[in-house]
Order: C-alpha cells, then sequence, then structure tokens
C-alpha cells in the first residue's frame, strides 16, 4: 500500500493533511506506522534522526547494548518476520540492534512513509474541527485527525546538565546524542559523570584505550554479570520454534520478559535454600536475579536487605575489599531493585587499574565545567580532554514536555505536568482528545518492561481503539477525567505499598530539579495491565469518550 499525502494550499503555505501521524521511528513508532497502514489510513510518521531506530539510532556510545535477550526483544506479530533475522548473541550491542530495525522498516517497506531530519514543535488541538494543527521545526505544517506519540521513555538527554559546559576546550559529549563518527579516547584523559546503565557500558568498554579516567561516582549502582554468549543458526532456530510460547509468555509476566517470579515465598524457605535461588540467578547472567527470584524485594525491608547484602558481598570480593573503592562503588542507602539494575561486563574491576580514579561527588559534588575540565567542591580543578555525560534523561515525560502540546481550551501538557504528572493508563491524557501515546508516564511502558513488549501492546491497544471508534461512526476518541482520575489513584495505591517510591532515582523523577514526584512506571505488573486492557476493549472502551 501506498500512503498517498494530500497539500492543501493556504494563503501562507501548504498544509498536509492526514488522517494520522506518528511521532518517533523507534520500535513503536515503525509498528505503529505499520499498523496504521494495514488500516488503510492516510499515515506519516517523522523522526528526528537521519534513519530508524530510536533509541538504537541516538544512544550508540561505546557498549550500549539492551540487556533483553534477543529471543524477547522482538515483534510478534509476524514469526516469519521473527525468524528472517539472525541475532549474533544473547545480549546484541547497538550497531546490531539496529541493523535490526533497519532490516525490519526494509521488509515492511517502511521507510517511503517517514519523514526523517525532523522534529515535531508544536501540536494545537482544533476544537472546532476535531483534528490536530502540527508543525515542524523544518516549517511544515501538518493537519491531521490522530495524533500518536511514539517519542520514548527515555529520549530527552539532559544535556545541559553543568554550568559553564560551554567553556570547555576538549570535547564533551552526551551519551544519548552520540555522534556518528564515535570519539577518539586512545591515550587521553577522560572523565565520565554518571554510573548508571549507560555510564557503566561506557566505563567498562573505553577503558582499555583511554590514557586515564576519572569516574564522578554520586550514586553507585547494585550490578549483576552480564551473561552473553553467542548464538548460533541452529540456536536461533530452536527459539523459533518457540515463537508462539514465547509471544504468549511475555505478555503475562510482572515485567514482559520470559521469566518471572517462580520461587516459593521468601518466608517458607531456609537460608540456604534462598541463598541457592540468588546464586542461581545471579550465574544466569540477566535481569532474572531482579525481575524472577523474589517479589518480596519490592515491599518488604527485610527481604530487600538480605539480597541487597547478597549482592553486596558480590561486588565487595570484585573490588578485592578495597574499603575506599567499597565505600564509594556499593550502595547502602537504598536497596536492590529499588533503582534500575544495569548489567555490565567487569566493570568494578576498572577500578583497580593504575590509571583510573574514581571521583567522589557525594562529599564533592561538581560544581561547573571550566576551559580545563571539572571542578569540585572543594575547589580541585579535574583537568580532562574529554568529557562524557552519562547523566540520563528527562524520562517518560520529557519527550511530550518539549513539545508544545496544547489541548481542549488550551491547556499546555508542560505546564501541566510541572504540577502533576497524569495520564489514563499512559495511553491518552484528558482533555486532549485523539492524541494518544506510548511509552508515557503510568504504563509499565514508561521503564519498567521489555519495552518490545509493553509497546507493541500499547500499539496494538491504540490501533484498536481508533479503529472501534470510526467503524462506529465516531470522530474523537478522549479518555474521561473520571477514567484517569481512578487510574492515577489505582496507580499511587499500588505504588505506595513498594520500596520504590521510598528511593530517589529517575523512576521517580527525582533526577530533574523541580519535576513533580510520581512513580513513572506501572509498578502493577505488565500481565496484570495487558489483562486490564483487554477488558476495557472487550467492553467498548468504557472511559474514553466517543464522540
Amino acid at each position: 500500500m501506498t500512503t498517498q499525502v494530500t497539500l492543501t494550499k493556504t494563503p501562507n503555505a501548504q498544509v498536509t493533511q492526514l488522517d494520522a501521524m506518528v511521532i518517533g521511528a523507534g520500535v513503536a513508532g515503525l509498528y505503529q506506522l505499520h499498523k496504521l497502514r494495514e488500516m488503510g489510513m492516510n499515515v506519516r510518521g517523522y523522526e528526528a534522526g537521519t534513519g530508524v531506530g530510536g533509541t538504537w539510532y541516538w544512544n550508540r556510545y561505546p557498549g550500549a547494548r539492551f540487556d533483553s535477550q534477543a529471543e524477547i526483544y522482538q515483534y510478534w506479530f509476524s514469526e516469519e518476520l521473527y525468524k528472517s533475522w539472525q541475532p549474533s548473541e544473547r545480549f546484541p550491542a547497538q550497531p546490531e540492534t539496529e541493523r535490526w530495525l533497519n532490516h525490519v522498516a526494509d521488509r515492511l517497506d517502511l521507510k517511503k512513509d517517514i519523514q526523517f531530519s525532523t522534529r515535531i514543535s508544536s501540536a494545537h488541538y482544533n476544537e472546532d474541527a476535531g483534528r490536530w494543527t502540527v508543525t515542524t521545526d523544518t516549517g511544515e505544517t501538518i493537519d491531521t485527525q490522530f495524533l500518536i506519540a511514539c517519542c520514548g521513555m527515555l529520549s530527552a538527554p539532559l544535556k545541559d546538565r553543568f554550568p559553564g559546559q560551554d567553556s570547555f576546550h576538549g570535547e564533551i559529549h552526551h551519551t544519548g546524542l552520540w555522534p556518528k563518527e564515535g570519539v577518539d579516547f586512545k591515550g587521553k584523559r577522560v572523565a565520565v559523570i554518571g554510573t548508571g546503565a549507560t555510564g557503566i557500558q561506557v566505563i567498562q568498554s573505553i577503558a582499555p584505550e583511554v590514557g586515564s579516567m576519572k569516574v564522578f561516582v554520586r550514586t553507585p549502582q547494585y550490578i549483576v554479570p552480564m551473561k552473553n554468549y553467542k548464538y548460533s543458526k541452529e540456536n536461533w532456530a530452536k527459539w523459533g520454534e518457540r515463537f508462539h510460547e514465547l509471544k504468549a509468555r511475555v505478555r503475562q509476566t510482572f515485567a514482559g520478559f520470559d521469566y518471572d517470579f517462580e520461587a516459593p515465598p521468601w518466608a517458607d524457605l531456609t537460608r540456604q535454600q534462598r541463598t541457592d535461588i540468588l546464586e542461581q540467578h545471579w550465574l544466569e547472567g540477566s535481569l532474572s536475579l531482579w525481575l524472577a527470584t523474589f517479589p518480596e524485594i519490592f515491599y518488604d525491608e527485610e527481604v530487600s536487605e538480605e539480597v541487597s547484602k547478597f549482592v553486596r558481598d558480590k561486588m565487595r570480593a570484585r573490588l578485592h575489599n578495597d574499603p575506599k573503592l567499597c565505600d564509594l562503588l556499593i550502595p547502602t542507602d537504598y536497596g536492590f531493585g529499588t533503582h534500575r539494575v544495569p548489567l555490565e561486563n567487569k566493570y568494578l574491576e576498572v577500578y583497580l587499574q593504575d590509571n583510573v580514579e574514581a571521583v567522589d561527588c557525594r562529599t564533592a559534588p561538581i560544581e561547573e565545567i571550566v576551559p580545563e575540565g571539572i571542578r569540585t567542591a572543594d575547589g580541585k580543578i579535574h583537568e580532562v580532554d574529554v568529557i562524557v555525560l552519562a547523566v540520563g534523561f528527562d524520562a517518560g515525560s520529557g519527550a511530550l514536555s518539549r513539545i508544545d502540546i496544547r489541548g481542549r481550551d488550551g491547556r499546555a501538557l508542560k505546564q501541566q505536568w510541572q504540577e502533576e504528572i497524569r495520564t489514563a493508563m499512559g495511553l491518552q491524557v484528558y482533555g486532549y482528545p485523539n492524541l494518544f501515546t506510548t511509552g508515557a508516564p503510568l504504563a509499565p511502558s514508561a521503564a519498567l518492561c521489555n519495552m518490545t513488549t509493553c509497546l507493541q501492546q500499547q500499539v496494538d491497544w491504540i490501533t484498536g481503539c481508533i479503529d472501534h471508534a470510526l467503524r462506529n461512526g465516531k470522530q474523537t476518541v478522549e479518555a474521561t477525567k473520571a477514567f484517569e482520575d481512578a487510574w492515577v489513584e489505582h496507580h499511587d495505591e499500588v505504588a505506595s505499598k513498594t520500596l520504590v517510591v521510598k528511593t530517589d532515582s529517575w523512576y521517580m523523577g527525582s533526577n530533574v530539579d523541580g519535576k513533580p514526584r510520581r512513580l513513572l512506571s506501572y509498578i502493577g505488573g505488565v500481565g496484570n495491565y495487558h489483562k486490564r486492557c483487554d477488558e476495557i476493549a472487550a467492553e467498548g472502551y468504557p472511559g474514553f469518550a466517543m464522540s
């Protein structure tokens, strides 16, 4: 099918007329474009990058790779598509994942309907017409009935993080905006700011080539060693035989993986039995230690402390019990799993190198970037040639807040979310008819899910909702205030029972000054969320007003 885009002349410019437009060409955006084309809609995708990939286009920093296994980080709508790609390893690196998403786009012939190198500047709802007027940074105006934002939950980098960044005489790069041509670290003095999942991948990857490296550590992270082995054709053929089993499985588990909490209750086990389970999952080398051992780590402080101690002991041994490094790199003020848990490969061993220094930013925070490097609160200037900003994102809400989105009565989404972050299941926001979202706050896809599982489920639900409306002669869909209120209340009730809300992290928006505090992800479980979405669809979408 070929999309026909209609251009209507106005007194000042041409306006692109669409039935639907999709923002973003990552995992969700590609699938959403495919689904709407299948419906026969006049649809176009818009992407800021020069190619497809979303996260896997922008995050091309050294060591970037996903931590969901290749066999489940997949599209599930086509068994043929699944079997047509051959991953080289269990956790493929960024270049391979970008190639995979290009493979998907080419197989489905999607690129002809995507406009690249185009950022969305504004989107204003026209109440009289029941349509959205969207503008781009290239000067284009789009008139569309449905607006589907697949902008990504981690796509708004905090790039202007420190005063004086423009004064630095060397190179400075944010991991989420990494240059395609790469960065030469060989023999250079390098600073890495941040030790979250991204920082860890960078640090362990560039350590062998730097002249020296200073890692600025504020919040230490619990880690799990990644076990990443190669996949042969025979391996992949076996996974292909399990396509339908895996497809069903990931929709039902707590976090959208193929593993789930299946151990007996913590209280029913002996100390040795608990340790055996933890050891088994530690050696398994995936996120299963976090998401498939004991759910009690999320809400029982005693269990959380025991599991945290298990991981601390593993980390301490790898640091050779060095008191300074252990104090700086091993968390003690929050529990395992209440932050995002990174997988790593000999990350801790980097700090045992003679040319690597861990700088304590708890006692001497970074004050500013100066021409020579980084000045900390103790007055010391750390002279470096390259600064890597692994300082994260305005997660969940940031991608949409950076667009001037205005709904009914001129309400501005950015302003609303500065006061309180609210959505209706992360699928719509009351007051913004015909605006649908994936990867938005208050859904598992905001951060606590194998992303391909949750993003595809949301795309399927959105497509079904639009189809239902049109088949019933309706032109607008909007979540009601009552439904949104009820979902926010339920979300908060579930979250309040966990230890996650007691921890400062980007999960809670704590990494962005002034951001309202609320758990960004729904933590009631992917399976439960999917079940509720399916019920709403089966009942004719109650809570979503159609007119």
